[in-house]
């Protein structure tokens, strides 16, 4: 069972929220907040496995509530939910601690398989989330697009070709265990290939180093989500 909590300050996202995971019976909403302080205290209590945050909240917002949850409860996962015109927020809650980065306009699909993802320890980002970040990365002091684009690709390069198929898989959004199965592995091999990943490109998570995939252009081809199941 995947435990989840639920952060937004509007009710109605949160019952939204609620509503799409209640199909997913692996799921089960523990508890939900309004805001980022309370949902930092409702981790603390329940010790869920994925935190579900909106960015923009008041009072403690949600990128300061992933970074402490990250630091007092380093065992929660964070999923981000964000709408178009948040890059700045998106890239501040990358450096936070945030794997999970969610469109809230995105398909219930998605905010299961993010959230299964996020709880079996890969990072998820929605494609859209991802074409925003390479985008914004592109118009922002460092570089044209296609500078940036062959700067990633460098860093990719000087991986080993064992490292660059297991970030292609990483910024697909599949854990250590689905990559270990797909490249007929041990997991643990996994594991230290995707700490060298990490070490080689600079980056402090598995979400940082998936925007490095997406803008060298390296992604796997993705499994499709999975139906909802009927109810």
């Amino acid at each position: 069972m995947i435990r989840v909590l639920i952060a937004d300050d509007e009710p109605m996202i949160r019952k939204g929220v609620r509503s799409v995971l209640s199909v997913d019976p692996e799921i089960d909403v523990v508890a939900e907040a309004g805001d980022g302080r309370e949902a930092v205290e409702l981790v603390r209590r329940h010790r869920p496995a994925v935190a579900v945050l909106d960015i923009r909240m008041p009072g403690t917002n949600g990128i300061e509530a992933a970074a402490e949850i990250r630091r007092t409860a380093p065992g929660t996962g964070v999923v981000m939910l964000t709408t178009f015109g948040e890059d700045d927020y998106i890239l501040q809650a990358l450096g936070g601690g945030a794997t999970g980065f969610l469109i809230k306009s995105g398909e219930p699909e998605e905010l299961i398989a993010g959230i299964r993802a996020v709880a079996e320890g890969a990072a998820y980002l929605s494609p859209k989330v991802a074409a925003r970040v390479v985008a914004h990365l592109s118009e922002t002091g460092a570089g044209a697009r296609a500078g940036r684009r062959s700067a990633a690709r460098e860093r990719v390069h000087a991986l080993t070709a064992r490292e660059r198929d297991v970030l292609a898989l990483l910024g697909g959004g599949l854990s250590n265990g689905q990559i270990a199965r797909r490249l007929h592995v041990v997991e643990g091999t996994v594991k230290a290939h995707v700490s060298s990943i990490l070490a080689r490109l600079g980056v402090d998570n598995r979400a940082a180093a998936a925007v490095v995939a997406h803008e060298a252009g390296v992604i796997a081809p993705a499994q499709p989500p999975e139906p909802l199941p009927e109810r």
